[in-house]
């Protein structure tokens, strides 16, 4: 343990701390803007830089450790002038028009400037021109370089964590600016659109194509009949904005809100999920007793993050994809076609929205192996989570008296393992729950591959791995998120260091629940594995726990694809 002093408070912490978490670890706040725990700890913005005695210059605190009889003061006459000063030239580069940007009121920048006191600006202002600020608006992710403020967030997430490198940095000197790396345009990089830049940027640099209007016109046109379908991941963040715990902000209560704005019909995509882990459960099965997984595994198809991943990265694993669509893209399909049947509505009269997690899913609905026979998508628009949010806020809808209302029937039903596909290791569990039924012939234990799920104590753990007997079949399975992590567990199945049958891998650490389109909070605290033990929590109280009981799925079978895997059903739900 190093002893010091900060603001005259005695301080014991681990050798090895910064100075900005020995501060923070007796209450002491230290203003920081680029600093991200383990990833980013560059010193960039020098808005934490302290008084330490003995020293001449000011010092960062979030890239300095403690040294034993240290002597720090965070609020000298010295530092406060720094700080102030720093915020100012920061500010002076950025776009500061707060009332036009999709962070305003939950951005870093903009409450230390408010914090600060910062009325005036005596560096004035000096944005870049017009040609270097060019981004193509179609993209669904899109980037304000005039609001970018040089932190290098973005870069070192996508290079540490995810492992893309799609951010770099150009020019030099003053100059300097983020940019997409080896000077490509972003359609042309290989960003897979998991935005976890998104979520990691401080300000609103960063941020998802806003679709918002779109899906209003069609809310609001006659003659379009709206269908909505809510992520699994979405429940578990909306009461964030709000202040509502995840017993008062239910996916009910979400259902309601969108019925409010005026949706037509809503439903739980939980229920896809249920119908997605028949086809793909089936398929594994399969493949298995075919003797497709002899050198590699199968891999899930859910994740459209790492669906592109391993098409740029690892095309030689592409084959081993399911080829069941996700649960977003069956959810339109059967809407389109079976839904609009039983309902006798032209499909072109249906608009389908999906509200998810994440950025990606703006993508997938577009790619051509996703549209029906004339070339319409079957999901129209996609909103994240922060849409939805907005939205809801826009329509003032008053969250604390909104009473839940039931899903919309034909495609109301859903168990709980539809529900866990919202973290890491869901999809898996649901999968092998199923799988198991399949083969034995009986449900197992609901719990008895809870394994696979990521263990709140576990640090660094680049994929869980487990093998599990079915009827005296030896499955060995893997479980991992997040980009780089899967690029390690690739590169290990390559190498024939390891052996798997079935793998499932989300593109954002800790699976949707983390996922790009996710609320964004400035204390940069990471909320997948708080959000996902929601989800798990939502699955151990309901009724059905197995995708294989979903009664509505059943009746799908019964009426329109006859069973799971089936000819029908591989026109429909699957891709190749």
């Amino acid at each position: 343990m190093v002893n010091l002093t900060i603001n005259n408070k005695k301080v014991s912490v681990p050798e090895g701390t910064t100075i900005l978490n020995a501060a923070r670890s007796v209450g002491v706040h230290i203003p920081h803007l680029c600093y991200l725990k383990d990833i980013n700890e560059i010193g960039a913005c020098r808005l934490c830089c302290v008084d330490v005695e003995g020293e001449d210059n000011l010092v960062p605190a979030c890239n300095n450790h403690v040294r034993d009889g240290m002597v720090i003061y965070t609020n000298t006459a010295r530092a406060r002038a720094s700080r102030k000063m720093n915020l100012q030239l920061i500010l002076s580069e950025h776009d500061c028009k707060c009332a036009t940007c999709s962070r305003s009121g939950n951005c870093q920048l903009q409450k230390l400037a408010n914090d600060y006191g910062i009325i005036e600006n005596p560096y004035g202002e000096h944005l870049l021109p017009p040609k270097l600020t060019e981004w193509n608006s179609t993209f669904p992710l899109i980037r304000d370089a005039n609001k970018c403020i040089k932190c290098m967030r973005c870069i070192q997430i996508c290079e540490k964590v995810q492992t893309m490198n799609i951010w770099d940095l150009e020019s030099i000197g003053s100059r300097t600016r983020v940019g997409v790396s080896n000077n490509q345009k972003i359609e042309e990089s290989d960003c897979t659109l998991c935005g976890q830049c998104i979520t990691h940027c401080p300000v609103g640099a960063l941020r998802e194509r806003n679709d918002i209007d779109q899906v209003l016109r069609a809310v609001e046109d006659p003659d379009v009949i709206t269908a909505v379908q809510i992520a699994p991941a979405v429940r578990t963040a909306v009461g964030e904005a709000f202040g509502l715990p995840p017993s008062k902000a239910t996916v009910n209560v979400i259902a309601s809100m969108l019925k409010t704005i005026g949706f037509d019909y809503v439903f739980d995509t939980s229920y896809a999920a249920d119908l997605t882990i028949m086809e793909e459960g089936t398929e594994f099965l399969h493949r298995l007793k075919k003797g497709d997984m002899a050198k590699y595994p199968m891999f899930t198809s859910c994740c459209p993050g790492w669906v592109s991943f391993i098409n740029s990265q690892f095309p030689e694993l592409v084959g081993q994809l399911s080829t069941a669509k996700s649960p977003q893209q069956i959810f339109g399909a059967v809407l389109k076609t079976y839904f609009a049947k039983k309902l006798d509505i032209m499909p072109e009269r249906l608009c389908s929205v999906s509200i998810m997690p994440c950025v990606a899913k703006k993508a997938e609905c577009m790619r051509p192996e996703m549209c029906r026979e004339d070339g319409t998508p079957d999901v129209d628009y996609v909103l994240t989570t922060r849409e939805l949010l907005r939205l809801i806020k826009s329509e003032r809808i008053s969250t604390v008296r909104v009473e839940g209302v039931p899903f919309d029937e034909i495609m109301d039903d859903y168990t709980g393992a539809g529900v866990i596909f919202g973290t890491t290791g869901g999809v898996m569990e649901a999968a092998l729950r199923s799988a198991y039924y399949m083969v034995v012939g009986k449900n197992p234990e609901p719990d008895a591959f809870q394994e696979v799920r990521k263990n709140p104590n576990e640090k660094d753990v680049t994929w869980r791995e487990k093998t599990f007997n079915l009827a005296g079949t030896k499955i060995n399975i893997a479980v991992t998120s997040g980009l780089g992590n899967a690029r390690k567990l690739c590169e290990a199945i390559l190498a024939g260091e390891v052996k798997y049958d079935f793998v499932e891998v989300m593109a954002c650490p800790g699976g949707c629940a983390g996922g790009g389109g996710q609320p964004i909070h400035c204390d940069d605290v990471e909320r997948a594995d708080e959000r996902g033990r929601v989800l798990y929590d939502i699955d151990r109280n309901m009724p059905l726990r197995f995708c294989h009981e979903n009664k509505a799925i059943k009746k799908l079978y019964e009426e329109e694809l006859d069973k799971p895997f089936s000819e029908k059903a591989e026109q429909l739900l699957h891709v190749h």
